[in-house]
């Protein structure tokens, strides 16, 4: 018996989808999955440097007979108490005071942006951003109906008399800032900076949201306690953070720190999305906090990634084109560049695709005004060698 035929047309998609685009770095991921091509496009870590068997080990003692079962329950949206714990005194120790009851525990860090837009944000509301910026925020602040506002900076990440030109002008409800080794420029806020940016942010009563993945991957240079521990930004502060940069993406772990104020709907918001992040990921996050050295494990990564992150920047400066510019990070994942003249680096992958190598055109991470010459590179996934072949092949796309 077939069923009635359908002469209406399908029912329409939510209006909020309309103008969030596709991220190209995902889509840019599927188009080069062949071994010929040496990627230089997405923010990976590098898969041979994750700790396989200490996580296996974590992995059978939160399944151990005497914690196993407990662990595959349904638990509190707020996330496992130990793993919390184990948080809170890493934070604390990085120069920001953090108590276990300060944080919730995320299915990654970008879950964590799409609990603060939902908690914060009203269709509307002026969201403030850095000039580029994180490509996958400024989906999730299009996807909750934001209004984009860009900020310009410099080297040395946003400039404060431009935000506080742009506080002046627009009623901005939310600050975002990947303010150490940015997403994607590698660029990282200074001390005076961060110090203006909150006093700016408390004097007009903007929320901040610090995304923080990558500031435990320095290479060089002294550290720099979080932008949410400046005594202007206690109360206005939300500092995220990820397991996937330090330990394995795949483990989707992510956490926020929140005032009191905001932490009770954003609980309220994560079990409307999922009620919990997975049980036995964060229970053996928890066991491997305890049982392993992270922070052994994270001088590792910098002296593999500080290793690579030198032989890009050294290749670049021999293959770019005169008058190309390029960052030279600290920490973190990406180097930045501009080349000259009146290119478009969208129409450039198509040759360097041909060449066997891959990169990110720079103009999506703008929210306005993008520079069309510009792209970024990931050095974290590619061994010194393969690096210097890649930028040498980028070199003769360019030429």
């Amino acid at each position: 018996m077939s069923g009635p035929v359908r002469t209406a047309p399908a029912p329409a998609l939510a209006a909020r989808l309309r103008g969030v685009n596709s991220s190209p770095v995902r889509e840019l991921l599927a188009l080069i999955d062949r071994p010929d091509v040496i990627s230089f496009a997405g923010g990976l870590p590098a898969p041979e440097l994750f700790d396989l068997d200490g996580l296996r080990t974590a992995f059978d003692t939160a399944l151990s007979t005497t914690t196993g079962r407990r662990n595959l329950q349904y638990a509190p949206t707020e996330g496992n108490p130990a793993l919390r714990e184990h948080l809170a005194e890493r934070l604390s120790g990085q120069g920001l005071p953090t108590d276990p009851a300060d944080l919730l525990i995320t299915t990654g860090s970008q879950q964590a942006l799409t609990l603060l837009a939902t908690a914060l944000l009203d269709p509307g509301a002026v969201v403030a951003v850095e000039n580029p910026t994180y490509l996958s925020a400024l989906q999730c602040f299009e996807l909750a109906g934001a209004r984009v506002v860009a900020v310009d900076g410099d080297e040395g990440g946003i400039d404060p008399d431009a935000l506080a030109e742009v506080l002046r002008r627009e009623p901005v409800r939310v600050l975002y800032l990947v303010p150490t080794f940015a997403n994607p420029t590698g660029r990282t806020l200074d001390a005076e900076r961060r110090r203006a940016v909150a006093e700016l942010a408390a004097a007009h009563g903007v929320w901040i949201i610090e995304d923080d993945p990558y500031g435990q991957l320095r290479y060089r240079g002294q550290a720099l306690a979080p932008l949410a521990a400046e005594p202007a930004a206690a109360d206005l502060a939300l500092h995220l953070g990820s397991f996937s940069k330090i330990g394995a993406p795949g483990l989707r772990l992510g956490w926020l720190r929140a005032p009191a104020s905001v932490l009770p709907a954003l609980v309220v918001a994560k079990q409307a999305a999922d009620l919990h992040t997975s049980t036995i990921d964060q229970a053996a996050a928890a066991a491997y906090l305890a049982a392993s050295d992270l922070d052994a494990h994270i001088a590792r990564l910098r002296t593999a990634y500080g290793a690579r992150r030198d032989a890009m920047v050294s290749a670049l400066r021999d293959a770019l084109p005169a008058g190309s510019s390029c960052s030279d990070p600290e920490g973190g994942m990406f180097c930045w560049v501009r080349l000259p003249g009146d290119v478009d680096t969208a129409t450039l992958l198509k040759t360097a695709l041909a060449h066997d190598v891959a990169f990110v055109p720079g103009a999506p991470f703008y929210a306005a005004d993008p520079d069309h010459a510009t792209l970024r590179l990931s050095f974290t996934s590619n061994p010194p060698n393969t690096i210097a072949e890649g930028v040498r092949r980028l070199g003769q796309a360019l030429r």
